[in-house]
C-alpha cells in the first residue's frame, strides 16, 4: 500500500510539473523516485509522453516506449493515443498510420478516441478518403461511434472543402436517429458558409432554431461573416441586429465587418453608431480595428480625424501598416489633396512599412482625375512592383487627357509581357482610338488584345 500511495504522489508531481512544461525538472523527480523506491507506472510514462508530444517532439516522446519496455512496463491505448495525437500535430499522417500498425501488432485494441485522433489527422493532413477509410475500419472493428467521432467526420469534411458530402452525412445520420448538438450546427454552418452555400447554411440555422438548441455567438458571426462575403450586405446586418438583440457580444473582427459593410453601404450614420458601441464595450482595439475607423472617416471626407487615429497609432505600442497609410493617402487623393497625399505616401516610405502598391495605385488615379498625368507617369515609371489596377488608372488618365497613341503602346507592351489589363481600361483605349479616327491603331491593338486573350504569341 505504501508504494501505491508514494508511485500516485510521483505520478501527481510528474503531471504537475509537466503542465508548467518542466520536463526537465520531471525527468529528474522520476530518477529521485526511482532511487527512493517508488516505481512508476504506466502512468507515469504515459504522463511523459503526452508531455513530449506537446512541448518537444514525436521522436523524443516515442523513445520513452523503449524506457517503458526497460522497466517491464507495457504501453496501453492511453499511450499510444498521445503518440498518434503527438503526430497528428505535426502533420506527419504516415507516422500516424505506423503508430496505429505498432499499436495492432503488440496486442493493443484501439478504442474509439483512437480511430476519431487517426481521422482528424488523415483529414488535416488533406486525406479525407483516408479518414473515411479509418471510419469504416472503426465500424467493422465493432468499436462504437459517437457524437464526436460524427463531429469529426462533419468537421473534416467541411474543412478539406466537401461541405456538401458532410451535409449528405448529417442528412443521413438524421434519418438514423442521430441526435446533433449545438457543434455539430455551427461546424456544418461554418463549412457551408466558406463553400458559398449560404441557402443550405441559412436553412441549417432555421432547423437549428426548431431544434431546442439557442444559437450563440459563433453560430451568428459564422453566418453574418458569410453574408457580407456573398456581397448580401443587409441580410448580414440582419444577423448583427438579431445577434446583438438576443445580448450576445459581439467581437472586435465582427464590429470591424459589419463597420466596413455600412461604409460601403454609405449608411454612415449607423457605422458611427456601430464605432461607438465597439469603444464602449472596452474591446481592445488591434491595428486591424484602427484602419476601419480610419477607413471609415476617410470615406466621410474627415481626415483630421484620421489622422488623430494615426497618432494614437503611433503613440500606443502599436505600429502602422502599409494598409493604414493606403487608406489615408487614398481619403487625400479622393478629396483633391494630391499634395498632401504624395507627402504621405513619402512619410509611409520612410517610416519602412513596405510595399507602397495600394497607396501609389491610389496616387496615381488622383494625379490623373486631377489631370497631372506627367507626375502619373513618372511615379509609374519608378515603381517596382505594378498590377492591373496601376495599369488601369493610368490608361484612364491617358484617355482623359486625349493621349490614346501612348496609351495603347503602354497596353501592347503589358499584353505582350502576359500582364494582365482591366477590360474597362481595354475598351477606354479603343473607344478613345476609334473616336479620334486612328483605325490602323486600333487593329493593331485588337489583334494584340486577341491573341493575349487567347495565349498566342505577338
Amino acid at each position: 500500500m505504501a508504494i501505491r500511495l508514494s508511485t500516485r504522489l510521483l505520478n501527481v508531481c510528474i503531471a504537475s510539473l509537466c503542465k508548467a512544461s518542466r520536463l526537465d525538472k520531471a525527468e529528474a523527480v522520476l530518477v529521485d523516485g526511482i532511487r527512493m523506491g517508488s516505481l512508476p507506472d504506466v502512468v507515469t510514462y504515459n504522463t511523459l509522453i503526452f508531455a513530449y508530444c506537446r512541448y518537444v517532439g514525436i521522436d523524443e516522446a516515442y523513445s520513452i516506449l523503449y524506457r517503458m519496455r526497460e522497466a517491464g512496463i507495457k504501453p496501453d491505448v492511453v499511450t499510444y493515443n498521445s503518440l498518434i495525437a503527438g503526430a497528428t500535430k505535426y502533420c506527419l499522417p504516415s507516422r500516424s498510420l505506423d503508430l496505429f500498425e505498432e499499436m495492432l501488432q503488440t496486442g493493443v485494441s484501439p478504442d474509439e478516441l483512437t480511430y476519431n485522433t487517426l481521422m482528424h489527422c488523415m483529414f488535416t493532413s488533406g486525406y479525407p478518403d483516408d479518414a473515411y477509410k479509418v471510419f469504416q475500419e472503426m465500424i467493422e472493428k465493432n468499436v462504437r461511434p459517437s457524437i464526436i467521432t460524427y463531429n469529426t467526420l462533419i468537421n473534416g469534411l467541411c474543412k478539406s472543402g466537401n461541405a456538401i458530402n458532410a451535409l449528405r452525412l448529417f442528412r443521413n445520420l438524421q434519418r438514423l436517429g442521430f441526435s446533433a448538438e449545438l457543434v455539430t450546427y455551427n461546424t456544418l454552418i461554418n463549412g457551408l458558409c466558406k463553400s458559398r452555400r449560404l441557402g443550405a447554411a441559412r436553412k441549417i440555422l432555421r432547423e437549428l432554431g426548431d431544434s431546442g438548441y439557442v444559437p450563440d455567438a459563433i453560430t451568428y458571426t459564422t453566418v453574418m461573416k458569410c453574408c457580407f462575403r456573398s456581397g448580401k450586405f443587409t441580410q448580414g446586418l440582419e444577423v448583427f441586429s438579431g445577434m446583438m438583440s438576443r445580448g450576445y457580444t459581439s467581437d472586435v473582427f465582427s464590429y470591424c465587418t459589419v463597420i466596413s459593410a455600412l461604409v460601403k453601404l454609405g449608411r454612415m450614420g449607423e457605422a458611427y453608431t456601430c464605432a461607438q458601441q465597439m469603444l464602449s464595450n472596452g474591446s481592445g482595439l488591434d491595428i486591424a480595428c484602427y484602419n476601419t475607423l480610419i477607413y471609415m472617416y476617410s470615406t466621410e471626407g474627415k481626415l483630421d480625424k484620421a489622422l488623430q487615429l494615426l497618432k494614437e497609432i503611433e503613440e500606443s505600442s502599436l505600429e502602422s501598416d502599409v494598409y493604414t497609410h493606403s487608406i489615408i493617402v487614398n481619403g487625400f487623393c479622393k478629396m483633391g489633396c494630391i499634395d498632401v497625399a504624395h507627402q504621405q505616401l513619402h512619410a509611409m516610405e520612410v517610416k519602412g512599412c513596405g510595399s507602397n502598391l495600394v497607396a501609389c495605385n491610389s496616387l496615381i488615379d488622383g494625379l490623373c482625375k486631377v489631370g497631372d498625368v506627367d507626375s502619373a507617369i513618372k511615379l509609374f515609371n519608378s515603381m517596382d512592383l505594378k498590377d492591373p489596377f496601376t495599369y488601369a488608372s493610368l490608361l484612364h488618365g491617358l484617355c482623359k487627357v486625349g493621349k490614346f497613341h501612348m496609351a495603347s503602346k503602354i497596353m501592347i507592351t503589358c499584353l505582350r509581357e502576359g500582364i494582365n489589363v482591366l477590360s474597362s481600361a481595354q475598351r477606354a483605349v479603343l473607344a478613345g482610338l476609334r473616336r479620334m479616327r486612328f483605325g490602323k491603331d486600333a487593329k493593331k491593338l485588337r489583334t494584340s488584345i486577341w491573341k493575349a486573350r487567347y495565349h498566342m504569341p505577338p
